[in-house]
């Protein structure tokens, strides 16, 4: 779990998949994860979660992922958008797009 904390916290975009492995759509997603992840390789860090791992309880409660896929963009430890159910690459793409071109507008002293 405090490799997870870790991971979010950090100033890089960090993308989450808390998935699980008897999930039909879960595992639809994987080939669409996968080309995310070598796609975006240096705009975002990209991660799967098991939410059946009992070593990640406190986390699966803490995000509150009461379904999935569940997808989530994280930076500084903060969720800056969240969606459960399949999505397309596509739509991937587009909120990293949208998530990037926000953090844009902000001023320097706000980060």
């Amino acid at each position: 779990m405090t490799d997870f904390d870790k991971i979010i916290w950090r100033d890089a975009l960090t993308f989450v998949d808390f998935f699980a492995t008897w999930c039909g759509p879960c595992q639809a997603m994987h080939p669409v994860i996968d080309k995310f992840r070598e796609q975006m390789n240096g705009r975002v860090d990209v991660y799967k979660i098991d939410i059946d791992d009992r070593n990640l309880t406190e986390i699966i409660r803490r995000y509150n992922i009461m379904s999935v896929p569940t997808l989530i963009f994280f930076r500084r430890g903060e969720v800056l958008w969240r969606q459960s159910g399949r999505v397309s690459y596509e739509h991937l793409v587009q909120a990293l797009e949208k998530l990037e071109r926000l953090e844009r507008r902000q001023p320097e002293e706000l980060r």
